[in-house]
């Protein structure tokens, strides 16, 4: 292992890069190795890195048919909270670790969320080493159907909006997982499908003027979340 700290992130579809939540962390002295595991590339069978990142897609954690990498994903996640090895997923990486855990994620559940949304924190989260200190309410970008239904008889519930509440949780005490995407900001919403978007009643110039306007405070608390888990994943290494 190199002196400078290392991620390891798994990406899950060509768009779903770590982005600026990517970047961030790099900006905090840790290095960012991206596994692109949607396009075959394979993932190691250990975790020997220093911090783990699970990447959104539109899979569910377990639809290892169409996503024959996921059953190596999951691994890799268990190995993280066994070891309590810094654990931060996205979306799909925040259902993963839900159902890893032994929570419940459900395909096409409740309201759908699209664009910018407001996050509301919990009062758990107030004392949260990755969360704590956070705006009572902060926008994220989000772009999904699926959602988790039960969180893990033991997971700290830290965010919730009113369509779906689990937002952000977090297992034992260095796991993380989100429905929301930190990572992107609103030029993303720029590159979704134009005709899909406008299906679910929704027009895309005006969600990504939200986005706009929203992302100034978005920016500042998902920089602070990614730096304080950049801060964990430093204080980890032996």
């Amino acid at each position: 292992m190199s002196e400078i700290p290392r991620v390891l992130a798994v990406q899950n579809d060509t768009n779903g890069g770590p982005g600026r939540f990517g970047e961030w962390l790099e900006a905090a002295g840790v290095a960012v190795d991206v596994a692109t595991a949607f396009d075959g590339s394979a993932l190691p069978s250990r975790l020997k890195h220093d911090g783990l990142i699970v990447l959104g897609g539109g899979y569910l954690p377990d639809d290892d048919d169409r996503a024959p990498w996921l059953p190596a994903t999951r691994a890799l996640v268990e190995q993280a909270l066994a070891r309590s090895v810094p654990f931060f997923g996205i979306c799909l990486g925040g259902q993963m670790l839900a159902s890893v855990g032994g929570g419940k994620v459900q395909g096409d559940a409740g309201a759908p969320e699209h664009g910018s949304t407001s996050i509301t924190m919990r009062a758990e989260a107030a004392d949260d080493v990755v969360f704590g200190g956070l705006p009572a309410a902060v926008p994220a970008i989000e772009n999904h159907i699926d959602a988790i239904t039960a969180l893990p008889p033991d997971a700290v519930w830290l965010a919730e909006t009113e369509r779906c509440p689990y937002q952000a949780f977090r297992l034992g005490d260095r796991a993380w997982g989100v429905q929301f995407h930190p990572e992107v900001g609103p030029e993303r919403i720029q590159r979704w499908d134009v005709e899909y978007t406008r299906r679910r009643g929704l027009d895309p110039d005006e969600l990504y003027a939200a986005a706009v306007t929203d992302d100034p405070l978005s920016r500042a608390a998902w920089a602070a979340v990614a730096s304080r888990f950049a801060t964990l994943v430093k204080e980890g290494r032996p």
